[in-house]
């Protein structure tokens, strides 16, 4: 009987659309700060390191580096004072939780980029990590075979 009141109180609670994001992705979160009556939204700009929880309860880590250093905010993905949350870049990314970001400084910071290639044909999006000679090779036929046909 708990477990279905606790059901039916996250289910009101939890957001139908949250925008897609994963590990390593750099993130814009418009923040919804309010100030006396008014209200207005704020940007927080950063690399996600961490997920954590699920359902009602998940939560995301973002940090970014503001005048030498290093802030983490925690947001709820549920939260009503989140606005939307926006994906800049994705990355490549081996781990679940990006803490060893925390003890580099500088460029040792950046993260590999996800290249995403859109098919023409297909109406789903296919994340490839294509990289070297070979794949550019294909690329540069691809993209010739593409002006041929045109």
């Amino acid at each position: 009987m708990s477990q279905d009141l606790i059901r039916l109180v996250e289910a009101r609670a939890k957001k139908e659309s949250v925008s897609h994001f994963e590990i390593g992705d750099i993130v814009n979160v418009h923040c919804r700060i309010r100030e006396g009556d008014k209200e207005r939204i704020q940007i927080f700009n950063g690399v996600v390191i961490a997920r954590s929880g699920s359902g009602v309860r998940e939560m995301f880590t973002v940090r970014r580096i503001v005048a030498g250093q290093g802030v983490e905010r925690k947001f709820p993905v549920h939260s009503p004072r989140i606005a939307r949350i926006e994906v800049l870049r994705s990355s490549i990314v081996r781990r679940a939780k990006l803490y060893y970001l925390r003890n580099r400084v500088g460029k040792a910071t950046r993260l590999a980029q996800r290249r995403v290639e859109r098919a023409e044909t297909q109406q789903n999006v296919v994340k490839t990590m294509k990289r070297g000679k070979k794949a550019a090779a294909a690329r540069r036929a691809a993209a010739a075979a593409k002006k041929e046909a045109e």
